[in-house]
C-alpha cells in the first residue's frame, strides 16, 4: 500500500514537471496569447479562405512578426468600423487592417514602424471618359463614395463642396459605382487589388484615374500603453523588413504599385 502511494506521488510529480515544461515551451515569455483584429474583406491583403482561415498579406505578415518577436498570437475577424473601439475597450490586443497612421489617431492608440506605403485613389468606370483626375471629378460634381472612418472619407469631408456618399465597405461603393448609383469611389490605393485578384470581370469594369494622390503608411496599432509591446513589434518588423520577408510577402501576394514595401536604414 505505501509503495502505491509513493507510485502515485511521483506520477503527480511528473505530470507537474511535464506540464511546467509545456508551459515553458511557449514562444511569449508570458505565456499570453495577443488578440488580433483584422477585417477580412480586402483581398489579398486580409480575406478569408474556402477553408475559413484568415489568410492575405496582412496576415502573413503578422505571423512573420510574431514569430520574430517571439510572441503567440490568434488573428480574429472584426469589421472595420469596430476595429477602433474594440481596440480601445481592450477586448484585443493589436489591430492590423491597413491602417492608416494618422495624427488624430494618435491621441488614443499606438502605432508600430510603417509596413507598407500606400495612398488614395479615385476608380471610376471603365467606360468613363473625360475624367484623368480628382480635380476632373470635382469639376464635373461627380457623387464620390467612400467607405466611412477612413482616410477617403475623411479627405471628402474636409471639401463641403464635394458632393459625397458613406459606404460602410468599400465593395459595397464599388458596386453602386458599376451600377451607375453614383459616379467615383475614392479609397486606398490598395483597393482594387481585390477586384483584379477575385474578381477579374469586375475589375475590367473600373479604373484607377490619376496619380495615388497621398503618403500614406499602414501600420499595426496597440494600447497606448502597451510600450513593452510596441518596442518587441518595432524591432521585429524592423528584422523582417531589412531581411527581406516583407518583400517577399509583397511579391507573393502581387501587390504591385498599390503599395510600397518601405526602405530601411
Amino acid at each position: 500500500m505505501i509503495k502505491k502511494i509513493f507510485s502515485m506521488n511521483q506520477f503527480l510529480i511528473t505530470i507537474f514537471a511535464l506540464v511546467f515544461l509545456m508551459a515553458g515551451c511557449d514562444n511569449s515569455p508570458s505565456g499570453k496569447t495577443y488578440l488580433v483584429a483584422t477585417d477580412t474583406t480586402l483581398v489579398p491583403m486580409s480575406f478569408m479562405s474556402v477553408g475559413n482561415d484568415i489568410i492575405g498579406f496582412e496576415p502573413d505578415l503578422m505571423r512573420a512578426l510574431a514569430k520574430e518577436a517571439g510572441i503567440n498570437i490568434r488573428l480574429i475577424n472584426v469589421e472595420w468600423a469596430g476595429l477602433f473601439g474594440g481596440l480601445i475597450t481592450k477586448k484585443f490586443d493589436m489591430v492590423i487592417s491597413s491602417v492608416t497612421v494618422l495624427e488624430e489617431r494618435k491621441t488614443r492608440m499606438s502605432f508600430s514602424e510603417p509596413y507598407l506605403k500606400s495612398g488614395l485613389a479615385l476608380v471610376v468606370r471603365r467606360n468613363q471618359e473625360g475624367i484623368n483626375s480628382f480635380a476632373d471629378a470635382k469639376k464635373n460634381n461627380f457623387l464620390i463614395g467612400a467607405q466611412i472612418g477612413t482616410t477617403a472619407y475623411f479627405f471628402l469631408e474636409k471639401d463641403l463642396s464635394i458632393r459625397k456618399k458613406g459606404y460602410q465597405m468599400y465593395g459595397h461603393a464599388v458596386a453602386d459605382l458599376i451600377n451607375g448609383e453614383i459616379d467615383a469611389v475614392l479609397g486606398e490605393s490598395t483597393g482594387t487589388l481585390f477586384y483584379k485578384n477575385k474578381h477579374k470581370p469586375l475589375f475590367e469594369k473600373i479604373q484607377m484615374v490619376g496619380e495615388i494622390m497621398t503618403n500614406e503608411h499602414y501600420a499595426i496599432v496597440l494600447h497606448k500603453e502597451d510600450t513593452e509591446l510596441l518596442t518587441q513589434i518595432n524591432s521585429a518588423l524592423q528584422k523582417i523588413l531589412k531581411d527581406g520577408t516583407v518583400a517577399r510577402l509583397h511579391k507573393k501576394w502581387d501587390l504591385g504599385q498599390a503599395a510600397q514595401v518601405p526602405k530601411v536604414n
